[in-house]
């Protein structure tokens, strides 16, 4: 099996790690910015797309900057190989043209969103076959400056609006698994801000309202939380069941744990790729589609 993909960040060496795991001896070509850049762990590296798409590829990854998505998916395009794209699909909703002409070609098509493969999130859905939603509350809150350590978070992509950064399209893992259970919301309300202590200019909060026939979910995402915290509220009219993130386990309103899994984070980016390699054999792409993921890009931004 042979791989290329588009930009060699932090993610990318977590969709490597997770491809090794799935098949040793994968074959992984990069197409990387910085001639100077550091050889990584057996990837052969390129500078330039005639170089890169000179070979056959079974499917390329598409990881650089959010802000370059666009570019690079427009040059794969012409090559029609299936594409593995880390979320976000886009860092605006330019992009409809070509999520339209990747539908007429039907070019095979995956957006990365790993918390779909989480085990909690997965125990949601099970539990929203059997109750009567009321209400929904989504929150997501870290810190910034902890998430690369060693580097200024003030020159990561996520402090700068114009790379594609911004708590809301950041951390659109919890909009994308928001509409993966209860799909596209009948109305959405949403707010942006950057006034905390952090002195960035990309928005640090976002407060979305969706309305769904029967019940609205809330999502509050933040960039300044120093003790973290991500959980999923869903008010039943028996009970309220809560789904911590940070921890996997699913409890009720009297902190009884109902379900608690031992998977770690990582090991979703190992189910997320093994997921999409079935998806590659079989020839069947209908999971979180380029179309899916405009679609939730719609809810963030639109």
């Amino acid at each position: 099996m042979k791989v290329l993909i588009i930009g060699l960040g932090s993610i990318a060496r977590k969709h490597i790690a997770a491809l090794r795991q799935c098949h040793p001896e994968v074959d992984i070509h990069a197409l990387r910015s910085s001639c100077d850049a550091k050889p990584y762990e057996r990837v052969h590296d390129w500078h330039t797309w005639e170089e890169a798409l000179s070979l056959h590829y079974d499917f390329a990854i598409v990881s650089n900057p959010t802000s370059m998505h666009r570019q690079a998916i427009e040059r794969l395009k012409e090559n029609g190989m299936p594409l593995f794209i880390e979320k976000p699909l886009f860092d605006s909703l330019q992009g409809k043209d070509l999520v339209e002409r990747f539908k007429m070609r039907q070019i095979p098509t995956y957006v990365a969103c790993n918390l779909r493969f989480l085990e909690v999130i997965r125990s949601l859905q099970k539990l929203l076959q059997r109750v009567t939603v009321n209400e929904v509350n989504v929150y997501c809150g870290s810190y910034l400056p902890d998430w690369r350590p060693g580097t200024d978070y003030r020159q990561s992509y996520s402090a700068i609006p114009e790379l594609g950064g911004g708590v809301h399209i950041d951390l659109i893992h919890e909009i994308d698994y928001v509409y993966w259970l209860f799909g596209q919301p009948q109305n959405i309300h949403k707010v942006f801000t950057h006034k905390s202590s952090l002195g960035i200019r990309a928005c640090d909060y976002a407060n979305y309202l969706l309305e769904y026939p029967a019940f609205n979910v809330n999502i509050i995402l933040n960039y300044y939380r120093r003790d973290s915290k991500r959980m999923c509220e869903i008010v039943t009219d028996e009970d309220t069941y809560t789904a911590n993130l940070l921890n996997n386990t699913l409890s009720n309103s009297k902190g009884e744990i109902l379900e608690q899994y031992s998977q770690r984070i990582t090991d979703t980016y190992t189910a997320q790729m093994r997921f999409f390699l079935s998806m590659l054999e079989s020839k069947n792409f209908n999971f979180n589609t380029i179309e899916d993921a405009y679609n939730v890009l719609k809810i963030c931004l639109g």
